[in-house]
């Protein structure tokens, strides 16, 4: 097993490879390139899988109780300054690897099918693989200056994903949202990193855990000096993981293409505040004034991305708040210091949240066939309705996905929410209760969402709702609305070359290349949630 750990810095290695290597080849041979490009597909997904594979066989590693494995070497030095750079693998880290790789992976399939049409399809698939290699190294990531690195890498990679169609006014605006509000988080995580080196010397998380403990403990550092650099570190997560008043940025993400939506907002960017949070878990828990705060933070932030998700009408939308609102529960968990419910809600939450973000781009898919190219009639529920005759293996997962994020048992999200609200009780009932009542808006709006999108009757052609409709997208933007040609879009002219100018009167299910990856994300959504039960916990372990 030694050799695995070993060759483990290969994990981030070989997506990064897929990326330059396409992209490399789109910079060289633009048109050869983009004419080859289900081979450029097919090379990407499976250095994809090989990082999968190898991702796997360290968690089982790891489960059958092997010692973390660190591996540094000194990257730069001047006098008594020693900079370290390298990977380490625990148990934390092996389990972020195996989520973040088997969502990409599922989401890389999801794609092809998705972005089938667009002509922006081959450097799609270099942004993708670039985003999950910037991931992945964050993860493996043994120190706090070579997270800050690859924290930075990744809100590149966020910019370039969520502002993929950049000729859309709406993308190019979201993604410089997107990326201005991650600057003023990641400003404060600088300043926090700056400090914490000033006070202990060390870049190690456990290192500078301790001795922040004991400069405390003894007065050499006051305790304010320790809350301030604490809650500057928190900065970073709190715009990383959309936390209140930095979270702003992630419904406007949804300009991207959904397979972006799903990766950005599930299992990966999002999810590397919570991360970070649980790897400085060693400085957080000798400052308990932070704790409190990280703790109210996650809370309120909960309960206001639950209340907004309620009235949204775009089916993306109302998935990002509830996005907010999930990050939300993990936040205040590492806040009462459920750190193991904190990551596990994580990991639940990747998986039945990819799927419902594929779910809703399998739906605009089908949707397209009937209104036409129009984000703001695909993506609006109030056109939708019916959807489950037409397309059966969406609204199966879809519904599985509800059940899951509102914690019916004995789906996964049943399991995680529960224990961390156990532990929110334990620590504070304010927030408990806040949490509570969170759950109880979670189900209904996420239900609200499933029924005005799959039962009824099919409203999409409507032509009453859809003038409403254009005529209040048009009064928002003060102009007239162009048809659009961008996102999984059919090329211009290929409706009519179809040889009817009309589009069809129903939807349709999606092809194979994305109904599979709901279906294969179905089932850790359903059962995921048991390794970690209160009476045969194999999480904690």
């Amino acid at each position: 097993m030694e050799v695995i750990y070993q060759y483990a810095w290969i994990i981030p290695v070989l997506p990064l490879l897929g990326a330059m290597l396409v992209g490399l080849g789109l910079i060289s041979l633009n048109q050869v390139t983009n004419r080859l490009r289900q081979l450029n597909a097919v090379v990407i997904i499976s250095l994809m899988g090989a990082a999968m594979g190898l991702s796997i066989a360290l968690l089982w590693s790891q489960y059958q109780g092997h010692e973390p494995y660190l591996h540094t070497f000194e990257w730069a030095a001047a006098g008594n300054f020693h900079l370290t750079m390298g990977y380490t693998i625990d148990n934390l880290t092996a389990m972020m690897l195996v989520v973040v790789t088997t969502v990409a992976f599922l989401v890389m399939i999801y794609t092809d099918g998705y972005m089938a049409h667009d002509p922006g399809y081959v450097r799609f698939y270099a942004y993708l693989s670039l985003f999950g290699s910037s991931m992945l190294g964050l993860v493996v990531s043994p120190n706090l200056v070579q997270i800050y690195i690859f924290w930075e890498l990744v809100g590149m990679c966020s910019y370039l994903l969520v502002g993929f169609w950049y000729d859309r006014k709406a993308a190019a605006d979201a993604c410089q949202k997107a990326f201005v509000t991650n600057r003023v988080g990641d400003f404060g995580l600088l300043l926090g990193i700056l400090g914490l080196f000033w006070a202990t010397g060390s870049f190690d998380f456990t290192i500078m855990g301790d001795r922040l403990g004991e400069l405390v403990e003894t007065g050499s550092i006051s305790n304010f000096l320790a809350i301030l650099f604490a809650i500057l570190v928190f900065l970073g997560p709190v715009a990383k993981s959309a936390q209140f008043p930095l979270h702003v940025w992630l419904p406007d993400a949804m300009e991207g293409p959904t397979p972006i939506s799903a990766l950005i907002h599930a299992a990966t960017m999002v999810a590397a505040g919570v991360f970070l949070i649980a790897r400085m878990y060693p400085v957080f828990e000798h400052v308990p004034a932070a704790m409190n705060v990280i703790a109210f933070t996650g809370a309120f932030t909960a309960f206001l991305g639950a209340t907004i998700a309620i009235t949204q009408n775009d089916i993306k939308k109302g998935l990002a708040y509830s996005t907010i609102s999930q990050l939300g529960y993990m936040v205040m968990a590492m806040g009462v210091g459920a750190y193991s419910a904190g990551i596990f809600h994580l990991m639940t939450h990747a998986y039945f949240k990819a799927m419902l973000f594929l779910g809703s781009g399998s739906v605009i898919h089908g949707m397209e066939a009937v209104v036409g190219h129009d984000p703001v009639l695909a993506q609006d529920m109030r056109l939708m309705g019916g959807l489950r005759k037409y397309m059966p293996a969406t609204g199966f997962t879809f519904l599985i996905g509800c059940l899951a994020i509102s914690g019916i048992p004995p789906f996964a999200g049943f399991w995680s929410k529960d224990e961390i609200l156990g532990a929110a009780f334990a620590a504070n009932p304010l927030l408990w209760f806040i949490g509570w009542v969170t759950a109880g808006i979670t189900a209904f709006y996420m239900f609200r969402m499933y029924f005005s999108t799959f039962e009824g009757k099919f409203r999409g052609n409507d032509e009453k709702i859809k003038t409403m409709l254009k005529d209040a997208a048009a009064a928002k933007l003060g102009l007239e609305l162009q048809p659009n040609f961008g996102p999984g879009a059919m090329k211009k002219g290929e409706l009519e070359s179809h040889g009817h100018g009309h589009h069809s009167s129903s939807p349709h299910e999606s092809p194979w290349t994305m109904t599979l990856p709901l279906l294969v994300l179905a089932i850790p959504s359903m059962l995921i949630g048991l390794v970690g039960t209160p009476y045969a916990n194999y999480f904690e372990q």
